[in-house]
């Protein structure tokens, strides 16, 4: 029923600006409704200014997990999603057979070891019996485990490739706990442990700085890790939408040297570029 009437919609549009939207206003606006995850989001506000003059507007709404986010633009809920990196999207297709896709490179925004500042300073003062968290999703999980690997805590089937699960460690050179939780929740588990695998967005929201607050930082270089474009973020819409000229109008706007400048600096290096 949702695509029914969002059907209908892009054919009350037809003869107004192209494209279908959760809807617009009585001054011709097109309204574009976008799920986010997290408050870094400075440069939607950017991307709004640089839309004004094609009479577009992006209205955020705000999740609390993943999970949900593609599940509601599926749904029809919302019109457009930018939250999450090109291998996340791909499971989450595979596993639920949604019919969305990606439609632009956004940011990457690299994985890092945060500490409990209270107990350790260092990777070098992780011992045995330390609980380290990581995020409980497939794709983030796994990713996590290869960057505790890269930092010297343990050895993981590398036929498993990026997506390695905890019985996929073959070797604990320091003998750590490994406990999963939300992505969203790990900054305010940190404190019952020794550290926290946390990603740049959760991070930020948490109040953290990868460059003051990290121990150790995954690695988004393309001639050393060839794995970097699978983390790269996207912009996804409803498989039926790719060709929006709305939706493309907004890619654009992100795609802008205004959106680079706002991205460095309001987030410090937290997220980078990757359009």
């Amino acid at each position: 029923m949702k695509k029914l009437l969002s059907a209908l919609l892009c054919l009350s549009l037809a003869f107004g600006i192209s494209g279908c939207s959760n809807g617009g206003s009585d001054d011709g606006t097109t309204t574009v409704t976008i799920g986010v995850v997290g408050e870094y989001n400075a440069q939607f506000d950017t991307m709004n200014e640089l839309l004004a003059d094609d009479g577009i507007h992006i209205e955020l709404k705000k999740y609390t997990d993943y999970a949900s986010v593609n599940r509601a633009l599926d749904d029809g809920e919302i019109d457009m999603n930018a939250f999450q990196h090109k291998a996340y999207l791909a499971n989450d297709i595979a596993t639920f057979g949604y019919d969305i896709t990606s439609i632009g490179d956004t940011i990457i925004a690299p994985l890092s070891i945060y500490n409990n500042k209270d107990k350790i300073s260092s990777v070098a003062d992780i011992k045995d019996g330390d609980t380290i968290y990581i995020p409980s999703d497939a794709t983030n999980g796994g990713r996590a485990l290869k960057l505790l690997e890269a930092a010297g805590l343990i050895v993981c089937d590398p036929a498993k490739g990026y997506m390695p699960t905890k019985l996929d460690i073959t070797e604990y050179k320091v003998n750590i706990n490994i406990v999963e939780g939300e992505s969203a929740t790990l900054s305010k588990l940190l404190p019952d442990g020794v550290a926290a695998v946390i990603n740049g967005g959760n991070a930020y929201t948490a109040g953290l700085n990868p460059s003051t607050d990290a121990i150790f930082t995954e690695d988004v270089n393309p001639e050393t890790n060839p794995y970097v474009s699978e983390l790269i973020n996207v912009i996804a819409v409803r498989t039926e939408d790719a060709n929006n000229e709305v939706y493309q109008k907004v890619v654009d706007a992100y795609h802008t040297d205004e959106v680079k400048q706002t991205l460095q600096d309001a987030y410090d290096g937290a997220f980078l570029p990757a359009w």
